[in-house]
């Protein structure tokens, strides 16, 4: 799927959406805040340019919404550093 993100800036986090069922499910926010993409892919980037960074790893961030997504059936959901464990 393709990375569809901001970057917000009031909560230091970028949202992005994930479609569980596929392209034709429903849609479901799920967040990331900058110090999990810090810790859990080595970026140094801030702001903005963490959208670069979900982007460049969507195929781990979009798995792990989708489990959390899962074991949870919340929306919006965050992740955290636990939820990247189980995917690497």
């Amino acid at each position: 799927m393709n990375f569809e993100g901001i970057y917000c800036f009031d909560t230091a986090s970028v949202r992005f959406a994930v479609y569980p069922e596929g392209p034709r499910g429903p849609r479901v926010i799920a967040q990331v805040s900058e110090h999990t993409l810090r810790d859990g892919f080595g970026t140094r980037e801030t702001g903005e340019r963490l959208l670069d960074v979900c982007r460049k790893h969507f195929q781990v961030i979009e798995p792990a919404a989708i489990a959390s997504y899962r074991a949870a059936q919340r929306s919006p959901l965050t992740l955290t550093l636990e939820d990247f464990a189980l995917h690497a």
